[in-house]
């Protein structure tokens, strides 16, 4: 069985060794690893071009999130390296804009607008001061990512159709937050199967603890690519 493109593994792990360690023991079952912020201390920038040049796929989700031109910046840089295929960006308008102008016209690496964090619910909102829900506040930001000129957003896979229906077709909606059937919700608030999420509109799924903090890491990841099989992938 092939891996499915869809499949975002996220190396959310201590060490870049434990990261190498992972990606080794799930072989050819994954094509598309998550970069995040703690293994960016740990060789994280270096990791992403290693895996690029062995011919996987990156997700460096570092989501920045500062002025515009600091936003713009740092963009640019991570774009002219080319380790990477999708970078996260705060979905604030500024925010979005100024990424969108780092990356000049380059569309090899895509920009995603993070939406609202799915550990988070409307109760952690209104403590936050937002004074509107978790949808409401999601379709604003989808509609403000889609005004920016980015290529899609991070949303929960319960905000997935909300996503789907606003961006079109072509519109990348990248949902954490998923967890086989059975399986621990963990720190996600709002969470959902593969299956129903990629029904719901999804173009990529973020897989973490329940591929790579159980015994058989590669057992797991094919597991889920079966539970996505019957969806048809998107290019």
């Amino acid at each position: 069985m092939s891996a499915d493109p869809r499949l975002i593994v996220a190396l959310d792990l201590p060490t870049r060794a434990d990261a190498e360690a992972m990606v080794e023991t799930l072989g050819d079952s994954v094509t598309f690893y998550k970069v995040g912020l703690q293994l960016l201390a740990s060789g994280g920038m270096e990791m992403a071009r290693d895996l690029k040049a062995r011919g996987r796929n990156v997700f460096l989700d570092w989501k920045l999130h500062d002025i515009g031109a600091t936003v713009e910046k740092a963009t640019a840089a991570i774009v002219a390296s080319g380790a990477c295929d999708l970078l996260t960006v705060h979905a604030e308008p500024q925010v979005m804009e100024a990424a969108v102008r780092g990356r000049a016209g380059e569309r090899s690496a895509k920009i995603l607008g993070v939406t609202v964090l799915t550990s988070l619910s409307g109760q952690d909102l209104a403590r936050i001061g937002y004074g509107m829900g978790v949808e409401a506040l999601i379709e604003r930001r989808v509609r403000q990512a889609v005004d920016a000129g980015v290529d899609g957003v991070v949303a929960s896979p319960h905000e997935a159709a909300l996503a789907r229906r606003i961006g079109g077709p072509d519109f990348l909606v990248v949902t954490p937050g998923v967890r086989p059937a059975g399986a621990a919700m963990d720190d996600q608030a709002r969470a959902a199967t593969p299956a129903e999420a990629l029904g719901d509109g999804a173009s990529h799924l973020v897989v973490g603890r329940p591929i790579t903090a159980v015994a058989d890491p590669r057992a797991a990841a094919r597991a889920i690519s079966d539970q996505m099989r019957p969806q048809t992938a998107m290019v």
